[in-house]
């Protein structure tokens, strides 16, 4: 069977917002399916038949993608299948090139599907690298063509992606734009489907970065109204994460417990040990960010250093988890260190998402003004509130204020002892 059968089989699968794992279901494994779209494993007529049954299409239909190899068939095939080896070896730079490559043999033989499907891949790559602005590019790209229109799966697919693009550069409300349009699109998608509790959860997390806590609220029920019995544990794990980061941030502390001992439980480093890594890099932010400080926190953190370790992560990802490390020293009282850590982060700041290095700024001005060190505390707090500004963080942009205002006011009344205390002696 030609290697138009593999690639079809994706295309049908992802417009439909299925997963490997949701195609397959209870009769054939992610791994089998992986090998049906690589080309690797040859489909008989009863898998034939079962996958058009589940794909609603004509089993004729999919017989019908079978094809004769020809040269740029073998090609491109090869190219995907590099393209994905790498992505599993963790090497997205490897991995984007032969995407890239695979791309381009699939527009010269004019194969559109293939060509987006690969194109997209490359953008994922391109993100993982840290890469946003090339990312961003891309997709934009792909949204404008015919396909991200036709299909409701891909153009879910494109405007979440854009969306997490723009969340990464600190734009929050283009990306709670973009998330909104994926959420409105994903509508037309079966309830459950992983592309919806994408949509949500790339929705909720700018909605959570803005400050706008009681509309992610609202979300999130909406995401978890898409769960059921069904539902695969690690897909509940991501959602009940997110739950648990929002309950957090609404100082909801029992429930935000709850929802992360939930996910801690459902997600599995053997599964996904780069989700593993993020979700515990998450878990502890948002204990911290909340001022629990306590030795599950402690555990989390050192969870995410070693995720972060094995799976090695660009530089914003050893940023952040390094900032987290900083949030706990300064919420301990180990002041000096914090300043130490966090001066190193700062350093670094431009690879740093605007609200985030906005909150390396904020939480350094803190730390030196609890050292005693207003004047340099003032210039960090001022950079703070330029960076929530930009980013559109509003409440973040009020607490910075507060805390200049704080020091000024604090210099003043020194001033006017001062000078009270200088009159009274001459007075004498």
């Amino acid at each position: 069977m030609g290697n138009g059968f593999g690639e079809k089989l994706r295309a049908e699968r992802l417009e439909r917002g299925l997963t490997q794992a949701e195609l397959g279901r209870d009769l054939y494994s992610p791994s089998y399916i992986s090998l049906l779209e690589t080309g690797r494993r040859e489909p008989t007529a009863e898998v034939i038949e079962e996958l058009a049954r589940r794909l609603e299409l004509a089993p004729k239909a999919l017989e019908a993608w079978s094809q004769p190899v020809s040269v740029s068939d073998a090609e491109y095939v090869l190219a995907g299948l590099y393209a994905r080896q790498a992505w599993d070896l963790r090497d997205y730079p490897l991995a984007a090139s032969h995407a890239s490559t695979a791309a381009q043999i699939a527009l010269e033989a004019k194969n559109t599907s293939a060509w987006w499907n690969m194109t997209y891949m490359q953008a994922e790559c391109l993100m993982k690298q840290g890469q946003l602005k090339e990312c961003q590019q891309i997709i934009q790209h792909l949204l404008e063509h015919p396909m991200a229109t036709e299909s409701a799966g891909l153009g879910v697919r494109a405007r979440q992606m854009l969306a997490a693009v723009c969340h990464g550069q600190g734009q929050l409300s283009t990306a709670v734009e973009h998330a909104k349009e994926a959420v409105r699109l994903s509508e037309q998608l079966p309830k459950g489907s992983t592309l919806i509790i994408g949509a949500h959860r790339a929705l909720i997390g700018a909605l959570a970065e803005s400050g706008r806590l009681d509309e992610a609220w609202t979300y999130c029920q909406a995401m978890n109204n898409q769960m059921d019995d069904h539902s695969m544990s690690q897909l509940a794990g991501e959602v009940a994460w997110v739950v648990g980061n929002v309950a957090f941030m609404r100082h909801d502390y029992v429930e935000g417990i709850k929802h992360h001992e939930r996910a801690a439980k459902l997600l599995s480093p053997a599964n996904d040990i780069e989700l593993w890594a993020r979700f515990n890099k998450a878990s502890a932010a948002v204990r911290l960010s909340s001022g629990i400080v306590e030795p599950e926190t402690l555990s989390a953190i050192e969870r995410a250093e070693l995720a972060l370790s094995i799976v090695g992560g660009n530089k914003t990802d050893q940023l952040e988890v390094a900032f987290i490390r900083a949030r706990w020293l300064y919420l301990t009282g180990d002041i000096p260190a914090a300043i130490t850590k966090l001066r190193e982060i700062h350093a670094d700041r431009d690879v740093l998402a605007r609200h985030t290095a906005g909150e390396v700024a904020f939480l350094l001005g803190k730390a030196l003004k609890a050292a005693g060190e207003n004047t340099d505390a003032l210039v960090h707090l001022e950079e703070a509130q330029r960076d929530f500004t930009a980013a559109g963080a509003a409440d973040r942009v009020q607490q910075a204020m507060d805390s200049v205002l704080e020091i000024r006011l604090a210099e003043r009344r020194a001033a006017s002892g001062h000078a009270g205390g200088a009159q009274s002696s001459r007075a004498s």
